[in-house]
């Protein structure tokens, strides 16, 4: 739903979504735009009868694709198995909004909030592990229609402009190639009546299709010898006794007896059922727009194509794509009791509306606009917002999860370090707190579902509030479980 009006707020409307809103979105395929348009991918056969691995991926989205390929490059005779629930990319790597960002740490703030003593090698390794995708995907002539024209912060709130200063100047003692943008240099680049300011950070960050990248990722791993099978959902994992190979079971009766075994299942339940104490999977909604003419799409400018985000608690991120239409996403972060991943619930009418009602308030001058595509889907969600790490089985089996909606870069890096603890590397990563812990749990159920409702309750008040936190709020930072979008 829409925000409340509150102390200088100038961006959303405070009335209800419209007809108009609502019609905007009417005839939108249900279905995220990046699937919906690429061309009849390669298929892998389903798993049939038993086989044998030196490693078994159970997981076909990016932190599965690029742990295979990483497991090939550093040991071409090892032999990886990769199993796929239903189709590569379907799950979240398939549906997010195509923003590849350098940090590991969802943003430097958040890192310096949990681990300041390990924040400057974290950031160093992250835009390590930025520019090593990018030489990859030109190792492996992969088109993802790849943009580093790096990233807008836009203020749309009077108390929002108060904090951009501070912001560009972490950046830049970062290393960031930072710039910070008033109001009238930010609407000059992109022409929105909402923006009172900007921090443009064109460092570390870019804008892919991720399907185009998955399907990539896929196509070099099967070319190195990865064994991927699709619609081979696993459903067990045994240990083998006596120091034996782990088994993993799959839906459809066959088997992988593998010496180790990473889990990259993102926000769907975990073969490990401890694991789900670490995760809730929340949902995110997403439109896409028609392409916008050439002429309506000079009145706004964009001209260099930078990826968008507000600084709301709630908010929105957004881009052009290939084909000049805008991604528009976020706001409402929708968590549903026992946290349920179900293809029923892709769709969310309230949200949709929302999000059409704030678009049009974002760029009026695209009334009239139809968007062509909507969905939503789980984000893997851990209290600290960045990946984290589990070894079991006697060091065999490995898991990599939680990256909270920011992984498309950081899967790479949690894909490394995975196979590193697998391998029994000592690496300079893995001797890190940031890996060696795992992220605060989360309570059972029913508290679980109050927290999570309460939180984003208060959020959206701080919003309402001019920025200020509230009691709960500033417990959550005290004990450093705060959060940072």
């Amino acid at each position: 739903m829409p925000r409340a009006a509150g102390p200088g707020r100038i961006a959303w409307p405070t009335t209800p979504p419209t007809a108009d809103d609502r019609a905007a979105y009417r005839d939108a395929v249900p279905r995220p735009f990046w699937l919906d348009r690429r061309p009849e991918p390669r298929s892998y056969p389903a798993l049939t009868g038993g086989t044998v691995a030196g490693l078994c991926i159970v997981g076909g989205g990016f932190t599965g694709l690029w742990a295979a390929i990483r497991a090939k490059l550093r040991a071409p005779e090892r032999s990886v198995v990769l199993l796929e629930g239903e189709t590569i990319g379907s799950g979240a790597t398939g549906r997010n909004g195509g923003f590849l960002s350098s940090s590991i740490t969802h943003g430097i703030a958040n890192g310096l909030a949990r681990f300041p003593a390990e924040v400057e090698a974290l950031e160093r390794l992250g835009l390590e592990n930025f520019d090593g995708l990018r030489a990859d995907l030109g190792r492996f002539g992969i088109d993802c229609d790849f943009e580093a024209n790096g990233e807008f912060a836009v203020a749309v709130e009077p108390h929002q402009t108060e904090g951009l200063a501070a912001e560009a100047e972490l950046l830049a003692r970062y290393g960031h190639d930072v710039e910070l943008l008033d109001r009238e240099q930010v609407r000059a680049e992109v022409g929105s009546p909402t923006y009172l300011g900007a921090v443009w950070d064109r460092t570390g960050s870019a804008v892919v299709d991720p399907a185009k990248l998955a399907d990539g990722l896929a196509a070099a791993a099967a070319e190195l010898g990865v064994e991927i099978h699709e619609r081979t959902r696993a459903t067990a994992l045994e240990e083998g006794g006596a120091g034996g190979p782990i088994r993993v079971a799959t839906a459809g009766g066959g088997e992988v007896r593998a010496g180790r075994v990473l889990l990259a299942t993102n926000a769907f339940p975990p073969l490990r059922r401890s694991l789900g104490r670490y995760i809730v999977p929340v949902y995110d909604y997403v439109l896409v727009t028609e392409p916008i003419p050439d002429a309506k799409l000079a009145e706004i400018g964009w001209r260099n194509r930078q990826g968008i985000s507000d600084l709301g608690n709630q908010f929105h991120y957004y881009r052009l794509t290939d084909d000049n239409r805008v991604l528009w996403g976020g706001f409402e972060a929708v968590y549903r009791f026992g946290g349920p991943v179900d293809p029923r619930l892709d769709e969310d009418e309230d949200t949709f509306a929302a999000l059409s009602r704030h678009f049009f308030a974002t760029f009026p001058q695209l009334r009239g606009l139809r968007f062509t595509h909507k969905w939503g889907g789980a984000i893997d969600t851990s209290s600290r917002f960045s990946v984290f790490f589990e070894l079991s089985h006697g060091g065999r089996v490995a898991f990599a999860g939680g990256y909270t909606g920011l992984g498309v870069g950081a899967s790479r890096f949690g894909a490394d370090v995975a196979l590193d603890l697998l391998d029994g590397r000592r690496t300079e990563a893995t001797a890190l707190d940031y890996v060696r812990t795992k992220p605060v749990p989360f309570p059972p159920e029913p508290l679980r579902w109050a927290v999570v409702h309460f939180t984003r309750n208060r959020l959206a008040a701080a919003d309402n509030n001019g920025g200020r936190l509230g009691l709960w709020l500033r417990t959550l930072d005290r004990l450093g479980l705060g959060f940072d979008s």
